[in-house]
């Protein structure tokens, strides 16, 4: 794997764990870079199955994963989805003696449970939002009405980034605290956040981190930010808006914080920390922490980097991340819009055939991310989710970007498809 004369990577093999656009992205990358030789993807979908070999393996069985990259004699093993980090599935991989990029069950409680990272941003000193942890409906009630409208209430656990009701109306907010407590667990109430909403993702290995680019994601289902809660519509990077020094003020108010606080612990987090962050009135706040690359915000970032990413990943598994090489990064812009079945994300369609694609990556500047999709026993590809693709624009300018997107996206074949007309329209009209 590694060169000893040139102190270099060599032949690199590697599985990716997860079937979404986020795991494709990071397959399309890896798949890139020069030194790596082999990609396995468990189970992957069909366009990551362009790039990898895949494995019908549960990517939450951790023994199962951990068989598979030992059986393959991979190099590094990277987890993808929050499901299988919070399970336990690095801590499988680690044990049995494979590099793997993730945190532990018990670093990912960052993101599993919103009342314990409260807790740690506390201990840390991480601005953020005043929380009121609710284990009971009356608890609930009491702290909506303390804190006020517009009420924030978050499913205390995962919940596919459609767990967060924010809302003026007292009694939607109470009957989404109610559903979530009936599932059992807890739920977090917060303070209501203002300003504009930030993702950065920053690699650690226990120790040392080392930032990305900064994004911007779209959650709600519908254009000018109408309609219910969603894993993300799309995405954009660069932020032209976003304040000088925004990356440093994260590393030193947020990051670097939290990883020191979480090795005192003696669960040192060792992966993605997602920083989901907002400008507000009062300054920097966090709105939450995820424990994996963020989608759709990594289709963009990815599409951007410059840097061969196996090394980085890699560097953060063996907790090299300090003897790495300032980043590099492309100065194309780069917009991702997110095809979604019908019904997304109440009741998602799924069945249905998926054409165009073809025509949609021969646009120039435009490649397609597969996310919910399938293969059905006829041979058609078909979709299999509520997110079914991610479109990705690259360009020297947003406008030029947020173009190649939506003329990628005008090719794409599913009935009764919905997507977002608005990514990155604000910032290009600037």
């Amino acid at each position: 794997m590694r060169d000893a004369r040139a102190g270099t990577l060599a032949a690199v093999k590697i599985l990716v764990v997860g079937t979404g656009a986020r795991e494709h992205a990071l397959v399309r990358a890896l798949s890139l870079d020069p030194v790596v030789t082999e990609l396995h993807a468990a189970p992957g979908n069909p366009g990551i199955g362009a790039l990898a070999t895949l494995h019908a393996v549960d990517q939450l069985d951790g023994e199962a994963v951990a068989r598979l990259a030992t059986t393959l004699a991979v190099d590094l093993v990277v987890v993808g989805p929050e499901a299988p980090l919070v399970a336990g599935v690095a801590d499988a991989v680690r044990a049995a003696g494979v590099p793997v990029f993730g945190p532990s069950a018990q670093a990912a409680r960052l993101e599993g449970s919103k009342a314990f990272a409260k807790e740690v941003m506390a201990a840390a000193g991480v601005p953020t939002a005043e929380p009121r942890v609710a284990s009971t409906v009356a608890q609930a009630v009491a702290a909506i009405d303390e804190l006020g409208a517009p009420h924030v209430v978050k499913d205390d656990g995962l919940a596919a980034g459609k767990g967060v009701v924010v809302t003026d109306d007292r009694t939607e907010a109470i009957d989404h605290a109610t559903a979530c407590l009936v599932k059992g667990g807890q739920v977090v109430v917060e303070e209501y956040l203002d300003g504009p909403e930030i993702s950065l993702f920053v690699l650690c290995d226990g120790t040392d981190v080392v930032p990305l680019v900064p994004a911007q994601d779209f959650k709600r289902a519908l254009d000018d930010d109408e309609g219910p809660n969603t894993g993300g519509m799309g995405a954009y990077s660069p932020l032209p808006w976003a304040p000088a020094g925004l990356v440093d003020e994260v590393l030193e108010r947020v990051a670097r914080p939290t990883v020191a606080e979480m090795a005192r612990r003696g669960t040192p987090f060792a992966g993605v920390l997602y920083c989901g962050l907002a400008l507000t009135s009062k300054g920097l706040r966090v709105v939450e922490f995820n424990a994996r690359f963020g989608d759709p915000e990594t289709q963009v970032v990815l599409a951007r980097l410059a840097t061969p990413l196996a090394g980085v990943l890699l560097a953060a598994a063996e907790g090299r991340l300090g003897d790495l090489p300032p980043l590099q990064w492309r100065q194309d812009a780069a917009v991702t819009v997110v095809v979604a079945s019908d019904g997304y994300p109440a009741a998602p369609r799924t069945g249905d055939e998926i054409g165009g694609l073809d025509a949609a990556e021969d646009v120039p500047d435009v490649h397609v991310l597969h996310a919910g999709t399938a293969t059905d026993d006829a041979g058609r590809l078909v979709s299999a989710g509520g997110r079914v693709l991610s479109v990705v624009g690259t360009g020297a300018t947003l406008s030029q970007a947020r173009e190649a997107a939506y003329a990628g996206v005008a090719h794409v074949e599913l009935r009764a498809s919905h997507h977002r007309g608005d990514i990155a329209l604000a910032v290009t009209r600037d």
